[in-house]
């Protein structure tokens, strides 16, 4: 894996974005984080973040 590519898969998506993807409401995608469908990471603010590798590997699987 190049540093490039690498740096794609660590991108961290806002829950706003990942409902984007997903066509849902980003209300919907806290709710599949709290019953563990979807890891997120908490930012120093509180704030959770998705990985886009993740993301993008749930996109496939539908």
């Amino acid at each position: 894996m190049t540093t490039q590519e690498r740096r794609e898969a660590d991108k961290l998506l806002t829950p706003a974005e990942v409902a984007a993807l997903f066509r849902v409401d980003p209300k919907t995608v806290t709710r599949w984080a709290k019953a563990g469908k979807l890891t997120s990471i908490r930012t120093l603010g509180g704030h959770r973040r998705y990985k886009e590798s993740e993301v993008r590997g749930l996109l496939a699987d539908l």
